[in-house]
């Protein structure tokens, strides 16, 4: 059974962005130290347009499939970007996007919970990465196994919440808290079973 795993940023109060979604602000945080972990430790999670310039090369380490909510999907779109992981397979989870805008990128319009059991259900040594966005991730809060949660040093106060779902408690074991000069924590839970 492959692994989906909730790779994340958020604030310290627990928003991955503003209350329109945007999260800008923690770009500031992407100094040299900080990149060089994501680079060598999650590459896979560095759009395509990025790695390049970032140095990036040869085989995914931990993911080989994304799946991120229409929210999410928008910021590259936006940008002109039809295909921002061409290096994973990518999904979209969105009932209002009719058709996708790349061949390399699936639209899932209904059943996601159902459309990601297949996918971890599926042979391959590598995980699934749930990029975002809150509502995909309040949906598929019972299917996450794994959190990797990259906490940024600001306080947003209110904003996009990081599971946007109704209330229910769900235990996770802390694994690992890595620090940086920046005050960045990169903390990683398994779920408790």
């Amino acid at each position: 059974m492959r692994k989906l795993t909730y790779f994340v940023a958020c604030s310290i109060d627990g928003f991955i962005g503003d209350p329109d979604g945007d999260a800008s602000s923690m770009f500031a945080f992407l100094d040299e130290e900080f990149l060089g972990f994501l680079a060598s430790t999650y590459p896979e999670t560095i759009a395509a347009q990025a790695r390049e310039p970032l140095g990036i090369k040869g085989d995914n380490l931990r993911f080989d499939t994304v799946i991120q909510g229409r929210a999410s999907y928008r910021l590259a779109l936006d940008a002109g970007i039809t295909s921002p992981y061409a290096h994973l397979r990518e999904y979209v989870a969105s009932r209002t996007l009719t058709e996708s805008p790349d061949p390399h990128v699936e639209i899932i319009a209904e059943d996601l919970v159902g459309r990601v059991r297949e996918l971890k259900a599926e042979d391959g040594e590598l995980g699934i990465w749930l990029c975002g966005g809150s509502q995909v991730a309040g949906e598929l809060l019972d299917e996450i196994d794994e959190l990797v949660i990259k906490t940024y040093p600001q306080v947003y106060g209110s904003g996009m919440p990081m599971f946007g779902a109704g209330f229910s408690v769900t235990d996770f074991t802390l694994e690992s808290v890595r620090t940086f000069g920046n005050g960045v924590l990169v903390r990683t839970y398994a779920r408790r079973r």
